[in-house]
């Protein structure tokens, strides 16, 4: 399915001019969506963060909504990405993996500028295709970098020597908010570099975690026992495969850039380091710990100058008497294994991986403390804007409005499972296709090219370390599972005969038991 342009300029142009008119009272919203990449849900105090303080973000939280069950359907970040901006999943929106999106598709940013607002875009954009539906944008190339970053516009290119790219963001966004015409609402997406690998902080946020233990996960240490080949077969692991590059290791003196190239890419096995003031050479179980704890007080370093970042754009709304009507939303283009499971990364459909933080503080509309625990996904995000704006949400779109759970006033035929699919097989960690359903209580992945299942009870186990599938006595819930999966991916309009054809085959089953009764 499409949307057509023409039909939707047609629909919008009939609803403009009341919604110019609200605009006038004062009435229509104002929007700020910021999403960093990679930001886990557990490494932000609000969500009981233990490794980190987050006064900025846990501030959204106390005067707003934080939602505990957000999660992303695509764990990678041009994919979910693509989803936030059209509301629909990857197969339908056509970004599966990196490849390049289609701007000439109706997004969330066209429609609201259709429909009188004033919209912008900074920071990481990562689609391959200029930013279309903005009035102003300014977007890093590809992943762009944290320090002297480069930011392409229409009209060409930017440096900015001497900067941080998390400051820099901050200050653009800044400017979008002073320079916008009065007589329009805005909406805003400030999207963040931070925390991306390769986790390099200022010297300020550096400093500040350079002498911090950050205590390990329990699952640090996890021996993947009754899992797939797909989590054995991972490169994404603390203790293997973090680079000389990641670890900020000084290289040897005298290299050619081509040899330099090579070895930051290499995955030491052994590190010879300052310990308690003197050198020791680390290996094995010692040297996984001290990569967790440098991964760890780099990664969390970007994360605090987002933070600050947060505080900074809270207090432009303050003092600029916008707070009221503004809604201001944070959140992550997926979750990150914080060294769950002795992992960096995500892409699994494991918990750290697929859930998104969401925050949301609207002083007009979103009672303070508000806390819910349904079950939302990024393709509600675009129709939480568009019905905040009191816009019409276009057909195809996927996703449903958040609004109602913001108001504490969750609807009872609300979702009560999801269905996720990651594609890039092997691609980047050797991480393996797979798709499966997460119900509030259960979970099931299949790892469709390796025809291998694993199948998690949440709430007994929600660290996600037993796998129960083809265990005795779980195969009536194996099978309801199964062909709840199935409905998903039919509702969802997921048709691939080639990794559907083991899934068909267990609902089969079950229809057959069931007719046995």
């Amino acid at each position: 399915m499409r949307i057509v342009a023409a039909s939707l300029a047609l629909v919008v142009g009939a609803s403009q001019a009341p919604m110019m008119a609200q605009s006038a009272r004062g009435t229509r919203p104002n929007i700020i969506f910021i999403m960093t990449d990679d930001h886990a849900a557990h490494a932000i105090g609000a969500y009981g963060s233990q490794v980190n303080q987050t006064p900025n973000l846990d501030r959204l939280a106390k005067e707003g909504a934080l939602l505990t069950s957000v999660f992303t359907t695509n764990s990678i970040c041009t994919p979910s990405r693509a989803a936030i901006l059209t509301g629909q999943y990857s197969h339908i929106n056509g970004v599966t993996m990196f490849n390049r999106f289609d701007s000439s598709r109706m997004t969330v940013a066209r429609l609201l500028q259709q429909g009188g607002y004033y919209t912008g875009m900074v920071g990481k954009w990562h689609l391959g295709s200029d930013p279309m539906g903005f009035d102003n944008w300014e977007i890093l190339p590809g992943q762009g970098v944290y320090k002297d970053p480069v930011f392409y516009t229409a009209s060409g290119e930017k440096t900015y020597s001497g900067r941080y790219v998390t400051d820099v963001i901050t200050d653009l966004a800044i400017d979008f908010l002073k320079g916008r015409p009065r007589e329009k609402p805005f909406f805003l997406m400030m999207h963040h570099k931070a925390p991306h690998r390769p986790w390099e902080p200022d010297d300020a946020h550096a400093s500040h975690f350079a002498a911090q233990r950050i205590p390990e996960p329990v699952t640090f240490w996890d021996s993947y026992a009754t899992r797939t080949d797909a989590l054995h077969e991972n490169l994404q692991r603390v203790a293997a495969d973090l680079t000389n590059r990641d670890l900020k290791l000084k290289p040897p003196a005298g290299l050619t850039a081509a040899e330099l190239t090579r070895w930051l890419l290499i995955k030491p096995d052994s590190v010879t380091t300052e310990v308690e003031e003197r050198m020791v050479t680390l290996t094995g179980e010692a040297l996984a710990r001290w990569k967790y704890q440098r991964y760890m007080q780099d990664y969390l370093a970007t994360v605090q100058s987002v933070d600050d970042s947060v505080g900074h754009v809270l207090e432009y709304l303050d003092k600029s008497a916008l707070s009221k009507n503004t809604i201001v939303i944070y959140t992550s283009d997926q979750g990150f294994f914080l060294g769950d499971h002795g992992l960096f990364d995500k892409r699994f459909m494991y918990e750290e991986s697929i859930r998104m933080p969401f925050l949301v503080r609207w002083p007009a509309a979103v009672k303070p403390g508000t806390k819910s625990q349904a079950m939302a996904l990024n393709v509600d995000f675009a129709p939480t804007f568009l019905e905040a704006a009191g816009l019409p949400v276009p057909a195809d779109v996927q996703g449903r409005s958040l609004l109602p759970v913001l108001r504490a006033a969750t609807p009872r035929d609300w979702r009560t499972s999801m269905y996720y699919r990651y594609y890039h097989d092997p691609g980047n960690h050797n991480t393996r296709a797979h798709y499966g359903v997460r119900t509030r209580t259960h979970k099931l992945i299949y790892f469709w090219t390796k025809d291998q299942w694993e199948l998690f009870d949440l709430v007994k186990d929600p660290y996600e370390l037993h796998n129960l599938y083809d265990q005795p006595g779980q195969a009536q819930l194996t099978e309801s599972l199964k062909a709840e999966l199935a409905r998903l991916k039919r509702e969802v309009q997921d048709h691939d005969q080639l990794a559907d054809r083991q899934l068909a085959n267990g609902v089969d089953g079950l229809v057959a038991a069931l007719r046995g009764r």
